[in-house]
């Protein structure tokens, strides 16, 4: 158990009490004896750190009754009856009122301790994910959403809290996985629109007859199979904010009909002729860089300058790896909290394998991990990432010496890449000597990248 938790014992009988006490001593329970009800509903409060422990015999209030205001005080609070030969009736009455188990005179001190794990063993994980729900309702606004220390990630937050009041349309460019609908959804949810629908729709997720009608509706009888009037996407999201991801996927027809709403902010729906107004906040995401496609052809340049007035570039996970633990923690917390189970540790060894890799899925690719971890199953990624099985295993592990070597390459590559793979850019804004740089380019094999 992550927490020591207590029995609350409630038995009147001195022998019987003295008994309870010792079994459950010896087997290392921490317990806390009362002779009767009212003495034990001064001690109960909401979230109480262990388990109930009460003989249906009572002076005063019976234990039944102290059941039932246990449920009042705290549904999850186990409590277990200790009940006699001729209570058969009322055991199963107690069980009806939210007894977790009932343990019928006379019992063994194995039964008794047996029947408490039990109980102690459920209480702990309930304990355990109310306090992960707790710490998640504390992580709120865009700092809850955009988890991180890192420059890159703090670059991003500001950007976000200062458009996203604003009713400009915002273009989102990044590797798939590095969280390009959180951004959205942080826009969306900063801004006044919060109130209104938020809608996302996967461009490259539809065939291009399908794409028509889902972003722009339809009357009945546009076409085979139209039945009825359909509201579009774009329709739907009116006084809200319509996510488009995967933009770059999305047909040439598609474009100049989607142009055409940004400019003039009207919608027709296919089989009909009249216009009809819509207030929406338009964020597109996409991997690929637009303008190159637009040059070559494979994109409407026009579309590009109209949502490009605002761009929100997200690092790739190998280029902040100094959230990698902070991203993990908020992955495992929200993992314990949905599946209902305690957080569990992470070694240094762990850690360091996970710094070294160089996270190919980006953020998606963590959160996956830490589900994994969460769940205790083995998780493998084709191209080498390790699965929680195969992080703690092994004597060796991987050495301090390898896992900055993985940090210090993955850093180089990125600013290489961004510096279009120019030495002397590169080892200015790393702030090492260029002979410096040139020398750890061929320590780890990157001329050809």
């Amino acid at each position: 158990m992550s927490r020591e938790l207590t029995v609350l014992l409630v038995e009147d009988d001195p022998h019987m009490q003295l008994g309870c006490v010792q079994a459950l001593q010896l087997a290392g329970i921490a317990v806390e004896a009362v002779a009767s009800a009212e003495a034990a509903q001064r001690l109960l409060e909401p979230g109480f750190a262990g388990v109930l422990v009460t003989d249906m015999r009572l002076p005063g209030a019976d234990g039944l009754t102290l059941v039932r205001r246990c449920r009042e005080l705290d549904a999850d609070l186990p409590a277990i009856m200790i009940t006699g030969h001729g209570d058969v009736s009322l055991a199963v009455e107690a069980m009806r009122s939210g007894a977790y188990d009932f343990i019928p005179k006379p019992f063994s001190s194995e039964q008794l301790v047996e029947v408490v794990r039990r109980a102690l063993e459920k209480r702990a994980l309930t304990l355990e994910v109310a306090s992960l729900r707790r710490a998640l309702s504390l992580r709120e606004g865009v700092e809850g959403k955009l988890v991180g220390r890192s420059p890159q990630i703090e670059r991003v937050r500001r950007l976000v809290a200062e458009v996203a009041d604003s009713p400009v349309d915002v273009l989102v460019h990044g590797e798939t996985g590095t969280g390009k609908e959180v951004v959205a959804q942080a826009l969306h949810e900063l801004s006044r629109r919060r109130t209104a629908p938020f809608v996302a729709l996967n461009c490259g997720g539809l065939p291009d007859n399908l794409l028509d009608s889902e972003l722009f509706g339809h009357e009945a009888g546009a076409f085979t199979g139209a039945s009825k009037r359909r509201v579009g996407k774009i329709e739907h999201a009116h006084g809200g904010t319509l996510f488009l991801d995967e933009l770059e996927s999305m047909p040439m027809g598609m474009q100049v009909k989607l142009l055409r709403v940004l400019q003039e902010r009207v919608v027709e729906r296919l089989g009909s002729n009249r216009p009809q107004p819509v207030d929406v906040r338009v964020v597109a995401a996409t991997k690929d860089d637009l303008l190159a496609r637009a040059r070559q052809g494979g994109f409407r340049a026009d579309l590009y300058y109209r949502l490009n007035v605002v761009t929100i570039e997200l690092p790739p996970l190998r280029e902040r790896r100094e959230d990698i633990p902070l991203l993990l923690e908020h992955f495992m917390l929200l993992a314990a909290s949905r599946y209902g189970r305690a957080q569990p540790e992470v070694t240094a060894q762990q850690m360091h394998r996970l710094m070294a890799h160089d996270w190919p899925g980006n953020v998606r690719e963590l959160r996956n991990v830490a589900d994994c971890l969460v769940l205790g199953v083995r998780h493998d990624v084709t191209g080498a990432a390790p699965g929680p099985d195969e992080l703690g295993g092994g004597d060796e592990g991987v050495s301090l010496v390898d896992s900055v070597e993985g940090f210090e390459r993955g850093l180089i590559r990125a600013e290489l890449q961004r510096q279009g793979g120019n030495i002397a850019r590169s080892a200015k804004a790393l702030r090492i000597p260029k002979t410096t740089l040139a020398d750890k380019i061929r320590k780890y094999g990157l001329q050809g990248e």
